[in-house]
């Protein structure tokens, strides 16, 4: 298998908790508020940046937000609405996802900065029809803690209620989530060519190594 860089995990096959968010133009602010920026990931608060401005009041208590609630807490696979992840290029708005073990965002539509961020980083946007994923949402809301899975290589994705959906993704993109390969994932494929080039170099070059 292709050399990946760390803590960038492979994703074939995932089967978790789905969380309804029904939020149409759900934007990157909104993922994470824009004061959280400039914190590490590790802090160890960032999990709870996550919608942050959506499941917390202002002195820290929780609001009634599906994801607050102990149902979906463990949720992985977000079941969204159209245009999710629109709004500012911020990677962290994958970042944060990242942070509360979420694998793969299913909606109809992404911001395309935003889609490009998650396959850099592993999780999957996955896009169905604004119908299916009604369909699915109104199925979680209806039995919280239903699992949703997800077969990349089968481009196939199961509801709760065992019905089957195909999905389209770019075949290069694919490849990144399979191999869990990053920038550094995909350059260090060539290791051995960079490798064969620099020792050709270095020896009509003495001068410049």
């Amino acid at each position: 298998m292709a050399q990946k860089a760390p803590g960038l995990e492979p994703f074939t096959t995932f089967a978790a908790i789905a969380v309804p968010i029904d939020i149409a133009n759900c934007d990157t602010d909104q993922i994470i508020p824009a004061r959280f920026l400039r914190r590490p990931g590790n802090d160890p608060e960032y999990p709870t940046f996550l919608f942050h401005d959506l499941r917390f009041n202002e002195d820290g208590s929780e609001k009634d937000f599906v994801y607050n609630k102990p149902e979906f807490r463990e949720g992985r696979i977000f079941i969204a609405d159209v245009n999710w992840g629109c709004g500012s290029s911020r990677e962290n708005a994958v970042t944060v996802l990242r942070a509360n073990k979420v694998r793969s965002v299913i909606a109809p539509s992404f911001g395309d900065i935003h889609y490009s961020n998650c396959i850099k980083n592993g999780v999957l946007p996955l896009r169905l029809s604004s119908e299916a994923c009604e369909t699915l949402r109104q199925q979680l809301h209806e039995s919280p803690g239903a699992e949703v899975a997800i077969d990349l290589d089968g481009q196939s994705l199961t509801g709760p209620d065992q019905t089957t959906y195909k999905f389209e993704i770019d075949a290069f993109d694919k490849h990144r989530l399979l191999n869990g390969l990053d920038e550094i994932g995909l350059t260090m494929k060539y290791e051995a060519d960079i490798a064969d080039f620099k020792s050709r170099y270095e020896a009509k070059h003495p001068w410049a190594s």
